[in-house]
Parts: C-alpha cells; structure tokens; sequence
C-alpha cells in the first residue's frame, strides 16, 4: 500500500497543529486538559482490563490526544485515521497527507501514516487489504504487550474486526471505558466546555434577532452556523429549528419551509464548539408581529416546568433509577409526543448517561450513578399527538458535590411565560 506525506521536507510547519493560540483558548490550560483526559481513558482501561484500544471514532481521538482532522468526513470513513493506545503508548496514524497535524502533542508519542482498510480505498481486494491491516496491527500490539492482549475496538469494519480476532487477539468493545471516561469532566475542561457555550450563546442571539415571518427555516438557521463556525466552532451535528407546524411532532429536520406569522419556532443548539465541546440547549421563539396564543403559552409553559422541575432533583449520589422515579410526570395529553430522553450526558458530544422518563425505564433504561463532574442536559418537548404546534426547551447543567451548576444561560422567552 503506498503512503504519502506530502509535506515531510517542509521546516516552516512548526506549532501547526496547536490551537492553544486561539481567542477563546485564553486562559485555558489546554496541555492540561489534554493530559486530563488521556489519563481517564487510561485508567478506565485498566479499570476495565482492557490492554489497548484502537480509536477511530474522530471525537474519541481528539478526546484521548486533541488532534482534530476532518470529523466529519473520518466519522463516515472509518478507519481513514486511528489512534493505538496502550498504558504506556499513543501511535497516531494520521489521514494520507496530514501527518503534521498529529506532531507537537504530549498525548501522542508517534505519528504514522494510517492504511485505509475499506471499500473505497481497497475495492475488490478488500479482503486481503483487510488482512494485511490486521496482522500489521497485531505485529505492533504484541511488539508493545507480548501475545494475546485484550484489544478495545470501534468503528471498523467487520472484516478488519475478525481478521484481528484471527490473528490471536482477545477483542472486546471499547465503548465502555472510553465512555466511563469521558462522563467526568475536571475544572479546566469546563472552561472548555463555557467558552463552546458562550460562542453558541452569541450564535443563538443573532439568530432570535434575525427572526422574520416569510424567511425560509434554512436561512435563519444559518445564522447560528455562521455565527459559530466564525468563533471556530466545528459544526452543527444536526438540523433541528422548525417553525409553526413543523415544531409538532419534533425531529424534523430544517428545511426550506416559510416561517409565517405569530409561530413557534424551536430550535435545539447540537453545536459541536469551541475546542471540540457540545453546546447543546434548546429555546423556542415566536415570529411575530403579534403576541403569543394562550395554547402557545401553555405549551411553553408546561415544558419550562419540566426542565426546571428536574434539574431540582439532581443531585450527585442519585441513582438513574431513583432520577426516573422522581422525575417530573409529564401530563397525559403530552405524554405520547415526549422526548425520548429526560436527560443525557454531554461533553465533546451527546454522551454517557442516557436518563429515561419511569414510564420508559422497565424498557429502555439501565441503572448508574450521577457524579460530580458529569455535565448533563435536562430535556423537555411539550406537544400533543396531533396538535397544531410544539416547544422544544432544554438546560445544560453541572453534576457538583453542593448542587447543580447552571451552564446554558441564554434567556427564556418572557412572552410565551406570561
């Protein structure tokens, strides 16, 4: 297989990797943050008997290291880059090219360069691309950790993932220990995580000021993607603002529907910030020119109540099942249209935990306990199964030892309160 680095005889690339120069990197400790997280994942693999894991989910890299290259393209082309980690050992293989991106990190003691085993890259030799891949692979991990280690893995492709096992690997999911890692975040994250919100706070302001009836939902949308890719934001991860019928029922996407006079428009942030950090809240507006419905009002209401009611009851030390108990009860002429989701964890994206409504728990949830240090989005959306109109509202918080800390600050609407 032939590898490129098209820029190996370049001297002037220097510190181009690092972000830490950036405005809203002031006042963080970025090496600090970095080595924070690597050492979680590190010590969630110990904890969970995992010898190494093989990171080719973009986030998950940039997560373990801070290296960013092209996620959205990585996260629909696995594995175009991946990351080897052991206890003692980070070997980047970096994107045809691109391997100057990895260099001057402490999280990252090599920089090769990666070997697509996929499809597209392969064609009808895949099985064989696929092969070679993993008795490469194997050669390194027993060169770092002797025979049979137990290896973590994500995002490859079947083949790559048997063709591992064959050569003698003990495979395992890494989900677990990267996720338990990522779920607690330390303080000089967090500033992380408050500058991500404070661009997308800034984003979601022109985009209530722009609000017109007879603009389409795409333009005013990309108010808020302008305004945060302009604060070097990554991207949004979904397209979730509706106007007048199209906020009931919720989930459908951004399109080029005309926003109309005096309708509610819900939008859910979904930002992947500043520093590689979810910003993710939910406000609903209304277009104008005149004032809210009373049913309108009502909607929003309900919703407000909700959101605030669960964020009270959080508390570090509660169970996900004493939370689903104690949850706010979600009046029955809503309950059909809710949210899949009381709450959720949120760091560099929705994460671990998934908290469910009690009605949904027998099902669908699983018992863990809330901690200090997670970051949690408490979820509402109020709208009746065939009604005319919905409100979408939604808080990020911080788990602590003496309570919850507000992190999304952007206003409620006084209007639809009243």
């Amino acid at each position: 297989m032939a590898n490129f680095d098209w820029h190996a005889e370049r001297s002037d690339l220097a510190g181009i990797a690092l972000l830490d120069r950036a405005p809203e990197s002031e006042g963080i400790d970025l090496k600090a943050v970095r080595l924070y997280r690597l050492a979680r994942v590190r010590e969630q693999m110990q904890h969970y008997n995992v010898d190494a894991v093989i990171l080719s989910d973009p986030i998950n890299i940039r997560y373990a290291t801070g290296s960013r290259n092209m996620q959205v393209f990585c996260q629909r082309n696995a594995p175009s880059r991946y990351l080897l980690l052991t206890a003692k050992k980070s070997i980047l293989f970096e994107f045809t090219g691109c391997l100057h991106l990895g260099e001057g990190y402490e999280t990252i003691d090599e920089v090769r360069p990666s070997k697509t085993a996929s499809f597209v890259a392969a064609g009808p030799e895949i099985a064989a691309r696929e092969t070679a891949w993993a008795v490469e692979m194997t050669d390194l991990i027993t060169e770092l950790l002797g025979k049979g280690a137990t290896v973590g893995l994500e995002r490859l492709n079947a083949g790559t993932a048997i063709a591992l096992k064959e050569c003698g690997l003990n495979i395992v999911d890494a989900q677990q220990p990267v996720e338990m890692a990522r779920a607690v975040k330390s303080s000089e994250e967090m500033k992380c995580i408050n500058a991500s919100l404070r661009a997308t706070e800034n984003g979601v302001a022109k985009l209530r000021a722009a609000i017109r009836p007879g603009m389409t939902e795409n333009e005013l949308w990309s108010v808020l993607h302008q305004s945060v890719i302009t604060q070097n934001a990554d991207y949004c991860e979904t397209r979730l603002l509706n106007a007048g019928d199209r906020t009931n029922p919720w989930f459908q996407e951004t399109s080029s529907h005309v926003i109309g006079e005096n309708e509610l428009i819900a939008l859910d942030t979904d930002v992947v910030g500043c520093h590689g950090y979810y910003s993710d809240f939910s406000r609903t507006f209304h277009s104008g020119p005149g004032k809210p419905t009373d049913a309108q009002r009502e909607l929003y209401k309900v919703a407000h109540e909700q959101v605030l009611s669960n964020m009270d009851i959080l508390h570090a030390g509660m169970s996900f099942r004493d939370y689903a108990d104690r949850a706010w009860d979600i009046p029955e002429k809503f309950y059909e249209n809710r949210y899949y989701l009381s709450a959720h964890g949120c760091g560099m994206t929705g994460e671990y935990p998934y908290l469910y409504h009690k009605g949904d728990f027998p099902d669908a949830g699983y018992d863990g306990e809330i901690v200090a240090g997670m970051t949690l989005c408490v979820e509402s959306y109020i709208g009746e199964a065939g009604g005319k109109e919905g409100v979408k509202l939604e808080q990020q918080v911080l788990v602590t030892n003496a309570g919850i800390e507000l992190l999304s600050r952007f206003p409620f609407e006084d209007d639809l309160l009243k």
